[in-house]
């Protein structure tokens, strides 16, 4: 009855493997991880479909009412928005900094002190795969992916965070599929370190989860409650 203890518990031991800091572990310096390079940080370019809310400002309270009303709108397929008043103005491929130069331009040819705010209705991102899946604000300019997957409540111990992939829509181009390893220390300030609107962030199951637990505390439960059951087993059949 021993021995068969033994090679259960060995067998058990052989499958069976915890996670360590090398494979689940972030900021890691090792060099045998991918070094990413360093990039300047580029602002959101403003989009077709893109959901632009403002609010107008001016001495002339009579008027602003009126242009704020339903101060919500869509940048169309040519690129441009409405503003009551104003006729279309093309904002598509502009920053929001840029955006509101513009806009503010051309509200002063008729409002000589106007002023104007504008925001990006749908900042959001959206996460799938092992984390908790769902969409995202975008509460603050720049960012970043740690901050991003720490949202959805971190990712899971089972996740795969070597082959972390992110589908980027950049104006009229095909969506680009980036994949990064998320465990190096060199994803800081790199192509994958900052979040943009209506990124999706796909985080796969690692492929050998199935064989390894979460600690060593949870591999000596389950090798004690395995052995536990085949103790009752093999008294029940007489062995």
């Amino acid at each position: 009855m021993k021995s068969v203890h033994c090679y259960i518990i060995v067998l058990l031991f052989l499958l069976t493997s915890c996670y360590g800091h090398r494979q689940v572990g972030l900021l890691q310096t090792r060099t045998n991880l991918p070094q990413y390079d360093s990039v300047v940080y580029q602002p959101y370019r403003l989009q077709v479909n893109d959901e632009i809310a403002y609010r107008i400002m001016s001495m002339d309270k009579t008027i602003t009412p009126t242009l704020n009303k339903n101060a919500v709108t869509r940048i169309y397929e040519d690129g441009t928005i409405d503003i009551p008043f104003v006729s279309p103005v093309k904002i598509v491929g502009l920053t929001e900094a840029e955006a509101t130069d513009t806009l503010r331009s051309h509200l002063r040819n008729f409002i000589p002190d106007a002023e104007i705010k504008i925001a990006l209705h749908n900042k959001q991102f959206t996460v799938l795969g092992d984390v908790v899946s769902g969409k995202y604000p975008i509460y603050k300019e720049r960012l970043t992916i740690y901050q991003a997957l720490a949202m959805t409540g971190d990712v899971m111990t089972s996740a795969d965070k070597r082959h972390i992939r992110i589908v980027r829509n950049i104006g009229s181009q095909q969506p680009q599929i980036l994949e990064f390893d998320l465990r190096t220390n060199t994803v800081i300030n790199s192509e994958y370190y900052y979040v943009y609107p209506n990124d999706l962030i796909y985080v796969s199951r690692d492929k050998g989860s199935f064989y390894k637990v979460p600690s060593y505390a949870s591999f000596i439960a389950l090798v004690s409650s395995s052995v536990s059951l085949l103790v009752v087993v093999l008294n029940y059949s007489g062995l």
